[in-house]
């Protein structure tokens, strides 16, 4: 593994400074970029698909626990499988309880969804000691709908947007596993006067970039849900003396 090279200070600050023009440009974009994710149309899930929880059946709006905003993360488990995704578990195991209550503080609920049967996933939450919920889509369309159970005699051929022909144009031999086969991904939702519309989606790569609860948010309908306040009793020369740290 090679090393960053030897520099004197002033090389280093000059260096620093050229990539944070970079790093403040990328923030501009990224903030751009969730703008016009919160204002993508939206779609009413029609389909009234009923999961298997610790406490019975729940329909997917019962999974928003009263909430206006739901994320649901597609966990690969497959009903064959007896362990989680390796790399689902992982990511699983760096969600805080802190984590859920950042979200729920700005009204959005959490959830994961898999296929494999609930024993199955309440055997494996408890082996990780894991406190969040976590349903089963056993015996129904939702894995197939929402792009995570791939199975082209299902009418499920294609993943990330694009199809198998698509990925084959691309050089990729997606499809050429064993069907039907399991992928990860992760969805929003929100509900509007009891009805459930989906706002977003997203797969493969764009499920590595995670930054925490407000990450998170940033891919919600609603977003942050927060403005900035000036805090109480300051002077107008403190105010005017404020750096502007979003530019």
């Amino acid at each position: 593994m090679s090393l960053p090279r030897i520099a004197s200070h002033a090389e280093w600050l000059a260096a620093r400074k050229a990539l944070l023009a970079k790093e403040k440009g990328l923030t501009r974009q990224r903030d751009a970029l969730n703008t016009e994710r919160r204002n993508l149309p939206m779609v009413e899930v029609e389909k009234d698909y009923v999961f298997d929880g610790p406490k019975g059946e729940v329909r997917l709006v019962d999974m928003f626990e009263g909430r206006p905003q739901l994320i649901i993360y597609h966990f690969m488990f497959d009903p064959e499988w007896e362990d989680g995704c390796p790399s689902c578990t992982a990511g699983t195991d760096e969600l805080s309880a802190g984590f859920l209550e950042h979200l729920h503080t700005r009204d959005t609920s959490y959830a994961m969804v898999s296929r494999a049967p609930l024993a199955k996933l309440e055997r494996w939450k408890a082996r990780k000691g894991w406190d969040l919920p976590w349903y089963s889509s056993f015996g129904t369309d939702f894995n197939y709908d929402f792009g995570v159970t791939i199975d082209e005699k299902a009418g499920a051929g294609q993943y990330n947007y694009r199809t198998k022909a698509e990925l084959e144009a691309m050089g990729s031999k997606f499809f050429d596993a064993d069907q039907p086969f399991e992928m990860p991904g992760r969805s929003c939702f929100l509900q509007v006067d009891a009805r459930v519309f989906h706002t977003y989606s997203q797969y493969a790569r764009g499920l590595e970039s995670t930054g925490g609860s407000y990450y998170f948010l940033d891919l919600t309908a609603l977003g942050r849900q927060e403005e900035w306040e000036e805090p109480k009793g300051r002077s107008e020369s403190a105010r005017s003396a404020t750096p502007d740290f979003a530019s």
